[in-house]
């Protein structure tokens, strides 16, 4: 490739492979004259980790039923664990863990753990794809979207992003995923709101400045130019390694635990001082269709080994956070694209499913089983599902009102509807929050929500200016605004929503190399 054709191909957001020393990164946000436009941000230092685990996670052998161990057995009586062996949880003496997961019961009885029983969505997709776009963008299962909760999150607390990031209020990325590429949850409405850290190695390439060396051959050489050019743009590569430098020495983790190695640099990275407000982290192996288990020993096998990873990582990370003095800042949450079946199959496994349970954790969370112990049939067929209990979607919401201080006002249009509020953590800290003004708003309109129409007052700076009304999908219906204006100033138009149904829709302006987007909602 030539270096005027790389160029062309690498603006902002591009995926890099070996950025700096191995460390593959997908950066948003470079300086720009447009520093004025700071993030109207909620001044809050709280931090959520996401942890996923892929491939649909077994729930009902993990978070197990003791008072009605016998519809249990039943169901999955060649992988069922023995009712001996199932862990304990103080003052919930109806439910208990796999033995496996010792770090998960210490954390719990401890204090700094909570599970909320059978979680799920409405009309389940059973197809790992799917599933994890729904669970990313947070929407009906009947619903394709083309950005993550996470996103539409980070963009109502930046709103000009990318443009005049970094700066002196928000010098660091906004989210972080440990891996190759962002996810659909860090994805806006408009434009990708986080980064991703390609693997461990590379981040402590790295720190180290350890560089991947290159051949001694035109590629190579290209090779050499694009990390040059990388290293150049590429600027939140230094205020990461500025803040895992303030970090000489951590607790110790499990290994080989990969899991554990990814929540490792998270720890790092949060007492390092980084402002990141969302991280994300990833563990597989979960599609357990067959030998789910040692038949001589139910207790052990795959999931068991991948039960104890989670455990251990989570354990090692809340021990490390608390002995950095950070844990005050930080909860935790897992999620599976989805649950398993009541009946195991006949290859010792477990076919995809439906509802199951999540783990929050943190010294902020409430220590509690929330719901019920899954209804379960004396005699389970192969089709049956355990029934939703909770939407996951009024888990996220509860966790952007309760623990990231997000305006009550204002979570409809980052969620799409409204979700009950459940106590998950403990929200005082967010009653005192004072919104940072700094920031510029370059689009907004009123009345929202609106029912027939509503005005839009923007701000350009001149030139062709352009405003798009576009659905949840990224469809462009309408186009309020679309001409040169002589001169810089606020103007205003009337957007007319005509048949539109109910629902949420976004005001995109784009201003030369400005761009902001405005969630709307139309109501009846």
């Amino acid at each position: 490739m030539k270096r005027r054709d790389f160029l062309k191909k690498t603006g902002t957001g591009a995926v890099i492979p070996a950025v700096i020393g191995g460390f593959s990164l997908r950066s948003f946000g470079e300086d720009s004259p447009l520093n004025t436009l700071l993030a109207n941000a909620t001044e809050t230092d709280h931090v959520l980790v996401i942890v996923q685990l892929n491939g649909g996670n077994d729930g009902l052998n993990m978070v197990l039923p003791k008072d009605n161990y016998s519809a249990y057995n039943n169901a999955r009586t060649n992988i069922a664990i023995p009712e001996s062996k199932i862990l304990s949880l103080n003052k919930f003496d109806k439910t208990g863990l796999h033995p496996s997961m010792r770090g998960i019961q210490t954390l719990f009885n401890e204090g700094s753990l909570g599970i909320v029983q059978s979680v799920g969505y409405p009309q389940p997709n059973f197809s790992h794809f799917r599933a994890t776009d729904i669970w990313m963008s947070a929407t009906d299962s009947n619903q394709v979207l083309t950005s993550g909760w996470g996103g539409r999150y980070l963009n109502y607390e930046y709103p000009n992003f990318p443009n005049g990031y970094p700066n002196s209020t928000m010098p660091d990325p906004l989210g972080i995923q440990i891996g190759s590429v962002t996810s659909l949850t860090f994805q806006g409405p408009a434009v990708n709101m986080g980064m991703s850290i390609s693997n461990p190695t590379s981040f402590y390439n790295l720190l180290n400045g350890v560089e991947d060396p290159a051949p001694n051959t035109p590629a190579g050489k290209e090779l050499k130019y694009v990390r040059l050019v990388s290293k150049q743009t590429q600027k939140y590569a230094t205020v990461i390694k500025s803040a895992a430098d303030k970090v000489p020495s951590q607790g110790v983790y499990p290994t080989p635990n990969l899991l554990a190695d990814q929540l490792k640099i998270v720890a790092r990275l949060i007492k390092g001082g980084l402002k990141t407000r969302l991280y994300m982290v990833s563990y597989g192996g979960f599609d357990n269709h067959s030998l789910q288990v040692n038949p001589a020993d139910t207790t052990t096998g795959t999931h068991a080994t991948l039960l104890k990873n989670v455990s251990d990582a989570i354990k090692a990370f809340q021990d490390d956070i608390k002995n950095l003095g950070v844990d005050e800042r930080v909860v935790g949450m897992t999620f599976s694209e989805f649950g398993r079946r009541i009946k195991s199959n006949s290859s010792g496994g477990t076919d995809h499913g439906a509802a199951a349970p999540m783990i929050l954790f943190g010294k902020n969370v409430m220590p509690a089983v929330w719901g019920n112990n899954p209804t379960l049939p004396a005699n389970a067929t192969v089709n049956d599902n355990i029934p939703m209990q909770y939407d996951f979607r009024s888990v996220y919401a509860s966790l952007l009102e309760n623990w990231l201080c997000v305006k009550n006002s204002d979570l409809q249009a980052i969620m799409l509807k409204n979700f009950p509020n459940l106590p998950l953590v403990n929200s005082a800290s967010c009653k005192n929050v004072v919104p940072n003004t700094s920031g510029t708003n370059l689009i907004t309109n009123d009345p929202n929500p609106f029912a027939s129409s509503t005005t839009l007052k923007f701000t350009t700076a001149g030139g062709h200016t352009l405003i798009q009304i576009m659905d949840t999908m990224g469809r462009v219906l309408s186009t309020p605004v679309d001409q040169d204006y002589t001169q810089a100033g606020t103007y205003t138009t009337t957007f007319y929503s005509g048949a539109l149904p109910t629902g949420i829709y976004y005001a995109r302006l784009q201003n030369g190399i400005i761009q902001q987007v405005r969630t709307m909602m139309k109501g009846k």
